[in-house]
């Protein structure tokens, strides 16, 4: 079960995200664990070679160090190496970011699995009993890794947001025609088409009361007051499909003008010379004196 959660960035920009909860962590926690076990039994088939020629000792030695390796050293390069995804996270769409929002770096993911490791799964947390406990009293479903770290796993993958769309009502398109925009400030009109695009998500009464405090800002912005008897709602439907209307002719090409391009005609020609008929040439006489033939 996920919830959407907010995450307040160091610039004090607020982000709505989905926070992943138990099931879908779970579900890529064992995938990433058979991962593991499948290293797991990899290198003790590989370590047991060592054995056979009998040294046990240097054996078990590095079997300890390959079980580190995989158990901590698997969640840590995938995470630092991919910006928070594991193979199992990949998988599920999840993501781990900090808690501001940003991207996790090596400090953020060696902290996470050395807590796994120790606390939440293996060593002390007894089979992951501790990391279900913790998630479960989280709000957010953080274990004990996420709040040694400062992180947060979300979900990546949601149903994109449709955006709504503002009509333009017809008995205050020319009035609407007439305001002055230029004032209105971009996180105020962001403000009015959420609320436009929630409104039927929100009760009566406080669509009514929000409808009415934006638009006295908006009001007071564009030194225009809502015309008498005209709701909230559609005072700022008008203002913003104004504001849209405007925007979409400026991104239309502009017509060029200028001289007219001059004309070019054809020269005439001289006509051909015609012809002179010439006289019919006559056969020159044969000559007498010829020699015959």
């Amino acid at each position: 079960m996920e919830q959407e959660s907010e995450l307040v960035t160091g610039e004090a920009v607020v982000l709505d995200v989905r926070a992943a909860k138990l099931a879908s962590r779970g579900l890529a926690m064992m995938l990433d664990v058979a991962l593991q076990l499948i290293a797991l039994i990899v290198a003790m088939l590989v370590l047991s070679q060592v054995a056979v020629f009998g040294d046990e000792a240097l054996a078990l030695t590095l079997f300890l160090v390959t079980l580190v390796l995989i158990m901590v050293g698997y969640p840590v390069i995938c995470e630092t190496l991919s910006r928070g995804r594991t193979l199992g996270k990949m998988a599920l769409g999840l993501r781990v970011v900090r808690t501001d929002g940003g991207p996790v770096r090596f400090r953020h993911a060696l902290v996470r699995g050395l807590a796994g490791f120790f606390i939440d799964f293996w060593a002390l947390g007894m089979l992951g009993v501790v990391a279900v406990v913790t998630s479960l009293l989280s709000p957010n479903g953080r274990r004990v890794g996420d709040y040694l770290a400062g992180t947060l796993v979300i979900r990546e993958r949601m149903p994109a947001a449709r955006t709504p769309y503002v009509g333009m009502p017809p008995q205050l398109a020319y009035w609407a025609s007439q305001l002055d925009l230029t004032r209105l400030p971009n996180d105020l009109a962001l403000a009015v088409r959420q609320y436009l695009g929630r409104t039927s998500e929100l009760r009566p009464e406080a669509a009514e009361a929000l409808g009415y405090g934006l638009a006295q800002q908006v009001a007071a912005a564009i030194g225009a007051p809502v015309p008498p008897g005209v709701p909230s709602w559609a005072y700022l439907s008008a203002v913003l499909a104004e504001r849209r209307q405007r925007d979409q002719a400026k991104l239309q090409p502009a017509v060029q003008y200028g001289p007219p391009a001059v004309q070019s005609y054809p020269q005439p020609t001289a006509p051909a010379p015609v012809a002179q008929p010439q006289p019919p040439t006559e056969p020159a006489p044969e000559n007498p004196f010829a020699p015959p033939g």
